[in-house]
């Protein structure tokens, strides 16, 4: 690698260290700043300075493509410099830039993508309707960072958006000389540095954080640049291998996702070591809790995901492992490894929280129905699924080096973000990540339908009736989107729907090859699309000749999901730009939010009002579904919280100790 200047070299591993969390007065009053970030006038300025840059259309229009290319080229100058030139060359060059946008990929922004572009760049989060174009809005934006020569990332949720979108975009940055790259799960090393060498990059929040953390790793103490620069004058070979060329800016597509849903899980660096006495282990316990009964035996906490066992089960297990040497001697041991075995069994369920693929474990990600191979269960929890579905043990992992995103993403100078479902998390966004929510109106009208959701007794029913109502739509030729919560369910509905001659397409985390050509013709006449999730996301559903005139796309759910934002996410792609569209929700008293949520006081009451169905029955059972969506959001808030505590705690306890810490 050539040698960098000391500037270069610094913002190579600089990041803006994590601000504390703010708690009592000082966390009401910077409660009460967020408000104020959010505030109706913040839109209105916006929508003023956006009228500016609609204003000045045709004076760009009338330029030739050589000309605008050179006033581009002059404002990418003014921007690399910075301070008040580039303040004051805002709305022009945005203008241009749509100019631009139109010659190069045959794409005008909206009114509505201007504001969000604005939005973005002044660092909120702009909340913009599924189909609004999130796409080109962040490449607006993308431009302007790209022409300051710091790294720009543009985050999103799939490998395969990630090129998509850097190639379909490609023209417009050539034109406006910013270059474009896009890191990948698949790619090496020399591919990943050059993909983090352009002024825009492309990648994943898992792949972001994963290079960052590995870059880290190979530095070891020379992560600090003065360092660095110390070991250059002694006349030290430059440190290679390095990917990354530093963290300022991030544009973070489905930033609901990113942020919030994925932020419990802090990503792990890990090293595989062999341990052949915890995999025999892990066998022996299978056969300890085998003819151990629930109810009996232990008692399951299904909120917490946790086991009890009674003193029955504690006699059956010391009986069951008294002839066993080494850890089986150990109380404390033998009761950790017996209740993983039986935690594996009550609450981790194939075609749910996991899929077998080519012998392995893979986990599936439970926001968005996609497979993650690279990851798997830390403390021997992976090690007890496998023994419980009979596949070879595979060796544990240690850990090197962890990450929350959480953490991660405030290390960035400059945040920005979309999001079709944002303004529910807004005082969470503002509170952890300094990010203002702003409500981007559609560019059209919505006019979705929004039918009631009926509600069953048994679950049974449920599947029954859903079957049903896909038949009588298919009837009419509308397409039809169906959202499912598992792999299980998905597949449960795809066997009803064969007994009834009806064709359709499945998306899961075993058929995720497809997703994007699937989704694509989602829209089109009879169609029938069952789908995991937000599987698709980011990827238009186009309506085919005349649908529209037959009332568009009809979106199904069939369950509530904890989030009440990932249901909106799913109704959301009906209706899109103004086309006509509809959702409904199918939801029963034995689905797992109720059951999982609900207090068991409140749950007969549900239970007596829906199988008896008197008067005001429908009100109760909404009120019982939003009960139960806000206890499990408030469950996933404190999760993320404590996540919080724990990067703080291990912060201060690594300085303390005298380490380098993110």
């Amino acid at each position: 690698m050539s040698a960098l200047v000391p500037t270069h070299d610094y913002r190579r591993t600089g990041f803006h260290p994590p601000a504390k969390l703010l708690r009592g007065l000082d966390g009401l009053v910077n409660g009460a700043i967020g408000r104020y970030r959010r505030r109706a006038g913040v839109f209105e300025q916006l929508k003023l300075d956006a009228t500016e840059v609609d204003r000045q259309a045709m004076e760009w229009k009338e330029l030739s493509s050589g000309k605008l290319k050179q006033r581009l080229h002059e404002f990418r100058e003014k921007f690399r410099r910075g301070g008040r030139e580039a303040d004051a060359s805002l709305l022009p060059a945005l203008a241009a830039i749509r100019e631009a946008s139109e010659r190069e990929l045959g794409m005008r922004p909206f009114f509505v993508q201007i504001i969000g572009a604005l939005a973005m760049h002044r660092g909120c989060l702009a909340e913009m309707a599924t189909g609004e174009g999130k796409t080109l809005t962040a490449g607006l934006t993308a431009v302007l960072a790209g022409w300051t020569k710091r790294p720009c990332h543009i985050v999103t949720v799939n490998d395969y958006l990630v090129e998509r979108d850097a190639k379909r975009l490609q023209p417009l940055y050539g034109f406006c000389g910013v270059s474009v790259g896009c890191v990948t799960g698949a790619m090496d090393p020399a591919a990943r540095q050059q993909g983090y060498a352009a002024d825009v990059t492309y990648t994943t929040s898992k792949e972001l954080l994963a290079d960052f953390l590995r870059d880290r790793l190979r530095l070891g103490p020379m992560h600090q640049p003065t360092r660095r620069l110390i070991r250059r004058l002694l006349g030290a070979r430059e440190m290679d291998g390095l990917v990354m060329r530093g963290l300022h800016m991030a544009i973070i597509d489905e930033a609901d996702s990113v942020l919030i849903d994925e932020a419990v899980t802090p990503l792990i660096i890990s090293t595989t070591r062999e341990n052949a006495l915890l995999k025999e282990a892990g066998l022996t316990a299978q056969t300890i809790i085998a003819g151990l009964v629930e109810g009996e035996h232990y008692r399951r906490n299904v909120r917490f995901k946790e086991i009890e066992l009674t003193e029955a089960g504690l006699g059956e297990i010391e009986r069951g492992a008294a002839e066993l040497p080494g850890v089986w001697r150990g109380d404390a041991r033998r009761l950790e490894l017996a209740i993983q075995a039986l935690v594996a069994r009550e609450f981790f369920h194939r075609d749910r929280q996991y899929i077998i693929e080519k012998g392995k474990v893979v986990i599936v990600d439970e926001f968005t129905g996609r497979p993650m191979p690279q990851r798997t269960w830390r403390e021997g929890m992976h090690q007890a699924i496998e023994a419980k579905e009979g596949l070879a043990i595979s060796d544990p992992s240690e850990t090197i080096a962890r990450l929350s995103f959480q953490r991660f993403f405030r290390c960035f100078h400059k945040l920005a973000g979309m999001s079709g479902t944002a303004r529910e998390a807004a005082g969470e966004f503002w509170q952890i990540y300094r990010l203002p929510v702003v409500t981007i109106p559609t560019n059209r009208p919505c006019i979705r339908e929004q039918w009631a959701d009926r509600v069953f007794s048994t679950e049974s029913g449920k599947w029954e009736a859903v079957a049903d109502e896909i038949a009588r739509l298919h009837a009419t030729s509308r397409p039809l989107l169906i959202g499912t919560r598992s792999v299980a369910a998905s597949e449960r509905l795809g066997g009803m729907l064969r007994e009834r001659n009806l064709n359709f397409a499945l998306l899961n985390a075993v058929r995720i090859a497809e997703e994007s050509a699937v989704i694509a013709t989602a829209g089109d006449p009879g169609r029938i699309t069952i789908a995991t999730n937000m599987a698709g996301r980011g990827t238009d559903i186009l309506l085919g000749r005349g649908i529209a005139a037959q009332g568009g796309l009809h979106v199904i759910a069939t369950e509530r999901h904890e989030s009440g934002r990932v249901d909106r996410q799913l109704f959301g792609r009906a209706a899109r730009q103004g086309d006509p569209g509809s959702a409904q929700a199918f939801v029963s008293i034995e689905d797992e939010l109720i059951q999982r949520y609900l207090r068991p006081a409140v749950q007969r009451i549900l239970v007596e009002a829906v199988t008896r169905r008197f008067s005001g029955w429908e009100r109760i059972a909404r009120a019982a579904f939003y009960e139960a969506q806000r206890r499990a959001q408030q469950l996933a808030y404190k999760q993320r919280q404590t996540v919080m505590r724990a990067d703080l705690w291990l912060g201060e306890a690594l300085s303390f100790a005298g380490e380098e810490v993110v």
